[in-house]
């Protein structure tokens, strides 16, 4: 695989390789970056991020320059019986919405938080995470401005960033493509993992309001963008803001909102996450939904966000638009109705935006979640 830097910067499991002396010949110059791979532009992406990336540090993180792997101490003291947690994405064709406005600083605060969120859904809480940038061509401010987000994510996320990679693939990408992946691993105590186990007839489910599309329907999105002519620098009527700048709103991060719901009410109340994404609300509630019950959902308890419709109205049909997209809630909880105003009461203290959007009842044959009444 090609690679300009091992992309570790100064700190924990963050190498830097350094570049080979030119090779020539009489028939002309044979060397990496005349190959394509430009190893001086990925030193100089390294030192542009190194301070973001140290800002991600942990107490537990282990190891120095030079490392080839990121290292972590889990203090199994702290545990009784720790369940390690691992989740792997990426950010999609959302990176072509970067990639046209030429603004790089938030797919990676994307990238964290489609990563961090799933973990949480089961209870974790994530430790750490390795990123890995594929592109055609190191520039290094860009990638820098990517890694910066993904150190931002990592921070509100609260995991530490041990590791990642950034590889020049000039042979298959071109000089402006690029395309991002992480993988974070959390850990959960075995007897306080969250799921449909716990889920049970009369629960609340409480919404949390997603901050935009999230990361999630852009291929759909882009289509419409094209096929409508759209201007990404304009501002759409009832939008308040440019398009662009709606489609690129990084994704909200609700990890450490999330252990606090569960440290706060505890899991006998706080009984399941279910992380908003692709397949829409009904079809990521579902999964925490065990069989013989129903979650329902009231979409008059909330406002069918403005892009939403903005896209509705140059041709995507409403069942479309709930599956493709959030439609306005980023995550939701199965809680203990006794305890629903009070998970309500902490999140919205915390700064999320948050509400009664539905119950769980019983139900004939296998589990179910879906969509009841109009939006507000």
């Amino acid at each position: 695989m090609d690679r300009p830097a091992g992309r570790q910067p100064d700190g924990p499991g963050r190498r830097r390789r350094r570049a080979e002396p030119a090779v020539t010949t009489s028939e002309g110059e044979l060397t990496y970056a005349a190959s394509g791979v430009d190893i001086d532009a990925g030193e100089r992406a390294v030192t542009l991020m190194r301070a973001a990336v140290e800002r991600t540090n942990r107490p537990e993180v282990v190891g120095g320059l030079g490392g080839f792997a990121g290292l972590f101490a889990l203090d199994t003291a702290r545990y009784r019986k720790p369940l390690l947690a691992s989740s792997t994405d990426g950010v999609g064709t959302k990176i072509a919405l970067a990639r046209a406005l030429d603004r790089h600083d938030t797919v990676g605060i994307d990238l964290v938080a489609m990563v961090v969120d799933d973990l949480v859904a089961c209870g974790a809480e994530p430790l750490f995470l390795q990123d890995y940038v594929a592109c055609g061509r190191v520039v290094p401010e860009r990638i820098a401005a990517i890694v910066t987000g993904i150190a931002e994510g990592c921070t509100q996320a609260g995991a530490a960033l041990v590791g990642g990679e950034t590889a020049e693939h000039g042979d298959l990408m071109g000089a402006d493509d690029y395309d991002l992946a992480a993988t974070a691993v959390g850990v959960v105590e075995a007897d306080a993992v969250l799921g449909p186990e716990r889920v049970r007839a009369g629960d609340v489910v409480v919404a949390m309001a997603s901050s935009g599309l999230h990361s999630n329907g852009y291929s759909l999105v882009r289509r419409v963008v094209d096929r409508a002519g759209l201007d990404l620098t304009g501002t759409p009527a009832g939008l308040g803001r440019p398009l662009g700048d709606e489609l690129l709103e990084p994704t909200r991060i609700y990890a450490r909102d999330c252990l606090a719901l569960v440290e706060e009410l505890g899991v006998e109340t706080v009984h399941a996450f279910a992380h908003i994404t692709g397949g829409g609300l009904a079809g990521n509630t579902v999964r925490v939904v065990p069989a013989g019950l129903e979650a329902v959902l009231d979409r008059g308890t909330w406002a069918l966000p403005a892009v939403v419709r903005l896209l509705e109205e140059h041709g995507v049909p409403r069942a479309e638009s709930e599956r493709a997209f959030n439609c306005g809630v980023g995550m939701v909880a199965a809680v203990a109705p006794e305890h629903a105003d009070r998970a309500v009461e902490l999140l919205i203290g915390r700064g999320v935006p948050a509400w009664v959007a539905g119950t769980v009842g019983a139900h004939d044959g296998g589990p179910s979640a879906r969509l009841v009444g109009s939006y507000r």
